[in-house]
Formats: C-alpha cells, sequence, structure tokens
C-alpha cells in the first residue's frame, strides 16, 4: 500500500515555490522576505482574505494573511509583548482590555500576564485566523482558553460604536492598511478608540516600519494629535517583519501623561520567567527614535 500524501503533497499556494514562501506586499515595493518551507499545513481562502500557515525549516509555523507574513514562531513573542506590555504599564491599574484583531491570540497570551486586569475582550473580524492559530500556533492560542479572556467574531468599528468609555486599555494588533485592516488606520476609527476609553485611557496600535511608511506614520500622527493630547511613537525589532522593525502608536486621553516610562513594573525575577524581549528599560528605550525618524515625523 502506498504511504499517504503528506501535506505539502495535497496543498500548494501561489507565494510558495521550489520550496520557498516569498512575500508579496504591496506596501514594501522592491524587496521580499523569503523563508524555507518544510511543509504547507493550511491554504484557503476565507470570507475577507487568503489564509496561508507552513512550517518552516527554521522559523517555526508561519501564518500569512493575502501574502504577507503576520507571525512566526521564532520570533512573534517581540512585537506581542511590546504591543501588549507597552500600554499596560504605562497604564497605574488597567482592569478592562480591549484587543480588536489579534486572531492568532499572542497578545491575549500577554495581556492576561498582568495581576490588575479582569477581563480581555477580543474582537476578531475572521474567524478563520482564530481557528488556525488555535490548530497550528498553540503557544499563542493559549490565550483564548485564558478565563478573564472573552472573543467576539465581529466588526471592530461596530463594537466600539456599541461600547464607549469602557476600556482602561484599548490595543489594536491589525495586519497592514490593505484589505480588510484598511480602515483600522484611519482617522475615524482613531476617533471611535478614544470614545470606548475611561478616562485616562491609552490606546496602542501596529504602527508600520520607519523604515518604510514614515509618510503613513505621520499623518497617522497627526490625525492622532488633533483628538488625544499625549501622542507617541515607539518601535522593536522584529527579524520576519519588512526591514526587522515595527512602530507602534500609543495615545492617551489624559494631559500631562508619560507613556515612556512604565508607570508599573514588572519584577525582575518577572522578566526573566515570564518574557523572552519586554522589560522596563526596553520600554524607555522603544521611545528613543533615529534621527532621521524625528525630523520626518517633526519630533
Amino acid at each position: 500500500m502506498a504511504a499517504p500524501k503528506t501535506p505539502s503533497a495535497i496543498l500548494s499556494h501561489p507565494n510558495i515555490e521550489n520550496g520557498w514562501f516569498k512575500e508579496t506586499g504591496i506596501l514594501w515595493p522592491g524587496q521580499a522576505m523569503t523563508l524555507k518551507v518544510d511543509s504547507i499545513l493550511l491554504a484557503k481562502k476565507s470570507l475577507f482574505q487568503d489564509v496561508l500557515v507552513f512550517k518552516s525549516t527554521n522559523h517555526g509555523n508561519v501564518l500569512v494573511l493575502d501574502g504577507v507574513i503576520q507571525c512566526t514562531e521564532r520570533d512573534e513573542f517581540s512585537y506581542q509583548e511590546m504591543i501588549a506590555h507597552l500600554p499596560l504599564n504605562a497604564h497605574p491599574n488597567p482592569k478592562n482590555v480591549l484587543v480588536i484583531g489579534g486572531g492568532d491570540g499572542g497578545v491575549l497570551r500577554e495581556v492576561v500576564k498582568h495581576e490588575t486586569v479582569e477581563k480581555v475582550t477580543l474582537v476578531e473580524i475572521d474567524a478563520e485566523v482564530i481557528s488556525a492559530s488555535r490548530q497550528f500556533l498553540p503557544k499563542m492560542a493559549a490565550g483564548f482558553d485564558h478565563p478573564k479572556v472573552t472573543v467576539h467574531v465581529g466588526d471592530g468599528f461596530q463594537y466600539l460604536k456599541e461600547n464607549k468609555g469602557s476600556y482602561d486599555v484599548i490595543i489594536t494588533d491589525s495586519s497592514d492598511p490593505v484589505g480588510p485592516a484598511e480602515s483600522l488606520f484611519q482617522e475615524t476609527f482613531y476617533s471611535l478608540m478614544r470614545d470606548s476609553l475611561k478616562p485616562g485611557g491609552i490606546i496602542c496600535t501596529q504602527g508600520e516600519c520607519q523604515w518604510l511608511h514614515l509618510d503613513l506614520i505621520k499623518s497617522v500622527l497627526d490625525a492622532s494629535r488633533k483628538m488625544y493630547p499625549v501622542v507617541e511613537y515607539a518601535w522593536a525589532s522584529v527579524p520576519t517583519y519588512p526591514c526587522g522593525n515595527m512602530g507602534f502608536v500609543l495615545c492617551c486621553n489624559e494631559s500631562g501623561r508619560n507613556l515612556k516610562k512604565p508607570i508599573r513594573k514588572f519584577t525582575r525575577e518577572q522578566e526573566a520567567s515570564l518574557l523572552q524581549y519586554y522589560n522596563a528599560d526596553v520600554h524607555e528605550a522603544a521611545f528613543v527614535l533615529p534621527q532621521f525618524t524625528k525630523k520626518a515625523l517633526g519630533l
């Protein structure tokens, strides 16, 4: 009897040729991340986007949406930890947290590390991303199973309209501003987030790459300053993201707040046992920007 076919013999994907995945992203013309593929685990079209998961030879399992890498098991922790702990440790007592996007579960995993947090709600528009992550990214998807977590499959815009003044921290873990995530970078969305914050609340959103998207980043910061008295930009190293760099936009609705210094800190023991990238020193360093970025952003 012939041996059963392996997943890679059954599945194929246009971004994978000759054993290599090649990213296709319109926001970084002239360059593309490539990863060597061991096997294709999932390739399907959801109602909203193309969903691909493959096992790589060096980076573990990889989640790809519309041809763009969302996370790899090798380096996902740097992004998840920073987008969660920057706003949470800048808040004196975060109890109610909203995550928009983040269907892989990684941000949830980080948020529930904070003892002050009593409830976390995740709003993800694409149920297929959650399903794929539960099956193929179990260390990230572990966040879904925490008792403090509630998952709502639906539109973040509508959810914000129905939940005014409810949250201490709102984290938007979105893909790039094309396709289903495009609206999450527009001024209207930042206004909705502002209205859904409690007094002293903080938002943190995926802020693209300073090597590639300074015009976009500046437009988001300029629009945010019309709505929030405190607006900051930070960044982290994420090797499998474009140029190995990812930014974060942080806004607070209370004037005079310093988001660059953590109000609350993990103990050194907690940093060693719970974290792989973030610590109190990295928090402050993340807001130190190179001169070309400061100049372009008018800082």
